[in-house]
């Protein structure tokens, strides 16, 4: 499946590309989101204590009472702030909205921005972390299929990965379902996404199999929905090593008639040096790949999985 990064936009904390938006003035500038994810996708700047009025620099702000319904509120002065943001961010994600994102990184731990673990204070000056930034709550409301993720979470190599994969399936399927879609198309779909599906959650692939099994009980518009809604559940499930050896395996299974003992044993060998954890996920599946171009094996060469998202991201480097 074609994939055309240069149309996807991702929502993003504006501090993080280096803007200097923070309370203080300054910023939280991230190498990776503007060095190397900033080369495939187009950034979408949000900071919504800036964009409500407040300023910069600006009193700090803090989240209180209980983590349900906390009030922003000044540190210094005690003034709250909760009805400018949340009108605030009322009207941004109706503007968000009509930019087809396909992701949002936040800030990590802001009272604004901040997706878990957000300092709540009690009225005795207690904290409880467990709340959610308000502006990012909103978000989550409004778009609750978006990939989310923070600057923090990005440093862990596996859930980088799922965040960016995530994010590639999303602009797919939105892709998918804005054009003329039938049932056909959807079937299609569900074809090429089979192993990365797999990887991520085998009864979400069984699931989504029943749904396509009775497709003709809907229409087009509302199968590409139930699909999609079910779709990023799936893959919203963490990939193991287990689940991508047996996807590889099933793979393997695919040559068995074109390799020969040599070429068969070379490839297993691979498949278990990555179970064992002496290789990377990228050193499998660049050989089956290689095989694939040999042997021009069609049904293989256009799964998803094999190119999930750009080369340039260099993911799935890591054991």
């Amino acid at each position: 499946m074609i994939l055309n990064v240069s149309q996807i936009r991702l929502g993003i904390s504006r501090c993080l590309l280096g803007d200097q938006v923070r309370y203080d003035g300054g910023h939280r500038r991230n190498a990776f989101l503007v060095e190397v994810l900033g080369n495939v996708v187009e950034w979408v700047p949000v900071c919504p204590e800036v964009e409500a009025g407040f300023g910069t620099p600006r009193e700090p702000m803090r989240l209180v009472r209980g983590p349900r319904d906390p009030r922003l509120v000044t540190i210094s002065t005690n003034r709250d702030l909760t009805r400018p943001l949340k009108d605030f961010s009322r009207c941004k994600n109706t503007l968000l909205g009509a930019l087809d994102l396909s992701g949002y990184v936040f800030k990590k731990n802001s009272p604004s921005c901040g997706i878990e673990q957000v300092p709540v204070y009690n009225r005795s000056g207690r904290v409880t972390p467990n709340g959610i930034g308000l502006f990012a709550r909103s978000f989550q409301e409004h778009f609750p299929l978006i990939p989310i993720t923070d600057e923090d979470r990005l440093t862990d190599q596996e859930l980088r990965d799922n965040f960016l994969e995530r994010v590639f399936c999303y602009h797919r399927w939105k892709t998918l379902a804005r054009g003329p879609v039938t049932r056909k198309a959807v079937v299609e779909f569900h074809t090429l996404h089979k192993y990365l599906l797999l990887a991520h959650s085998r009864r979400h692939y069984q699931q989504l199999g029943r749904l396509l099994a009775s497709a003709d009980r809907d229409r087009p518009k509302d199968l590409i929905e139930r699909y999609g809604i079910l779709f990023m559940k799936a893959v919203a499930v963490t990939a193991t090593v287990r689940k991508h050896v047996h996807v590889l395996q099933h793979i393997l299974g695919r040559f068995k008639d074109r390799l020969g003992a040599q070429e068969k044993a070379e490839l297993a060998g691979v498949i278990g040096d990555y179970h064992r954890g002496r290789t990377p996920l990228i050193v499998p599946l660049t050989l089956i790949k290689h095989y694939v171009q040999i042997f021009d094996i069609g049904y293989i060469r256009d799964q998803v999985y094999l190119n999930p998202h750009p080369k340039e991201l260099v993911l799935r480097n890591h054991v």
